[in-house]
């Protein structure tokens, strides 16, 4: 089973330290952020890994290379200048992906989630890794039932992790170019074709130069 880290993105809340190092790469505990998810992949049994590239995307090629130092392969689909958005970003990367079930993390989270728990699982188009809602986003992004639907209405709101398994098909009607991933799965929820989990073990959305201390500063106290 294949897997695709999100990293084109500009990183915007990260500048300046992002004018001249892309956001995947920004040091932490002395390793780049992008460095600790190949480890965790590899560790739970994904080995096959597309990457997407843009913003200083070169660098971040010559920095990981073909993934062989981390016990992967790693494929990379350059998005050129500008970031096509995950929706855009995973569809402009499906030729590598290939045409069974995948796994998506965005490049810039940290978390103990168990990644194999979700190695080979049957879904029909959407598999949604969620947790409680960050004080960053409290609103949060979805709905969950008690029976693992995940819909855009409901009692409690959760907040998408970053984490999540997707069906090639979800994408086969979108048009090259730049799309979000939320309102395609909006789209696909009505006919209960999107479910999910609930996750409360440690995650970390790496936006600011803030969580990016606090990430170093956990790192450090489990060490």
């Amino acid at each position: 089973m294949k897997a695709m880290i999100l990293a084109a993105g500009r990183g915007e809340r990260m500048r300046p330290l992002t004018d001249t190092t892309p956001k995947p790469l920004l040091l932490v505990a002395g390793k780049p952020i992008i460095q600790y998810t190949i480890e965790q992949l590899v560790r739970t049994g994904f080995t096959e890994i597309v990457i997407n590239i843009a913003h200083l995307g070169q660098k971040i090629k010559d920095t990981l290379g073909t993934g062989a130092k981390f016990g992967a392969s790693i494929a990379y689909s350059d998005e050129g200048h500008t970031a096509l958005e995950t929706a855009g970003g995973i569809s402009n990367a499906m030729h590598l992906l290939g045409k069974e079930t995948f796994l998506v993390v965005n490049g810039d989270i940290a978390n103990e989630y168990d990644f194999s728990q979700l190695y080979n699982k049957k879904i029909a188009l959407a598999h949604l890794v969620l947790i409680p809602n960050p004080p960053h986003h409290p609103e949060g992004d979805f709905h969950l039932s008690n029976k693992g639907e995940v819909s855009e209405q409901g009692q409690r709101s959760l907040t998408y992790s970053g984490i999540g398994l997707y069906n090639p098909a979800l994408f086969n009607n979108l048009k090259p170019g730049i799309s979000k991933l939320g309102p395609l799965l909006r789209q696909v929820m009505p006919d209960n074709k999107v479910t999910g989990e609930e996750f409360k073990g440690f995650w970390l959305d790496i936006g600011t130069p803030e969580r990016l201390n606090e990430m170093e500063t956990y790192l450090r106290s489990c060490n």
